[in-house]
């Protein structure tokens, strides 16, 4: 995986959270999770930690 991957081929997950919050993952990137009040809302907030995580992972030498 790195950043040169379009972000759309990465699979989320969106999960009913508490207080009405939908919670966001993307299984394939371990600890890679998110939040938001809407759908929009989580997919944009996942979205943006897909593109952390991966960042991180080329910064540590273990992206792809």
């Amino acid at each position: 995986m790195s950043l040169n991957e379009p972000i759309e081929r990465f699979p989320v997950l969106l999960t009913a959270g508490e207080d009405g919050w939908l919670v966001a993952e993307c299984p394939v990137i371990p600890g890679c999770v998110s939040q938001g009040r809407t759908r929009d809302e989580a997919l944009a907030n996942i979205r943006e930690a897909i593109l952390l995580c991966l960042d991180n992972q080329e910064e540590e030498g273990w992206g792809g």
